[in-house]
């Protein structure tokens, strides 16, 4: 009798811990983010928020586009080509936290018409790529994917 009630108790035990670690629905609910994007015109930018940081949803005209392709990539701090960071041409999906100390750079700013740092001077491009300042790294890019034409995931 007294094994079966210690199984017991360590069956419960067990089942306890197990889902005491399983993510809450308010958890669940913050991993991805489904947005429409249809009403983001072609040249601008919006924020949202993703896991409590921004993100910044660039629609990108045929001219950023381009720009984005005709950089060098054997010039840049951490070289990407702009292929490797979108999904579609017409869409950058970039965490909008400067890669040097963490603050929120301003979108449509900077030497290269992307995002920029007014912390410390980091300058971003069209692509979210590093081009000058002291940020080490490009913007990172979210897992994301298109549910269709005009729903993006993000998570």
């Amino acid at each position: 009798m007294s094994r079966f009630m210690l199984a017991a108790g360590l069956r419960l035990f067990f089942v306890k811990v197990i889902l005491s670690m399983s993510a809450s629905k308010d958890v669940l609910a913050m991993a991805s983010l489904e947005m429409d994007v249809s009403s983001v015109a072609a040249g601008s930018t919006v924020t949202v928020k993703w896991r409590g940081k921004p993100v910044f949803v660039r629609h990108r005209t045929e001219a950023d586009i381009k720009l984005a392709n005709s950089v060098n990539i054997s010039e840049l701090r951490d070289p990407e080509p702009d292929s490797a960071r979108v999904q579609d041409p017409k869409w950058l999906v970039v965490i909008g936290v400067c890669t040097h100390l963490g603050c929120v750079p301003l979108p449509n700013a900077g030497d290269y018409g992307g995002w920029f740092c007014p912390c410390h001077g980091s300058h971003y491009d069209i692509s979210g790529r590093v081009r000058k300042g002291p940020a080490p790294r490009n913007l990172e890019v979210p897992e994301y994917k298109f549910l269709d034409a005009t729903h993006l995931l993000i998570g």
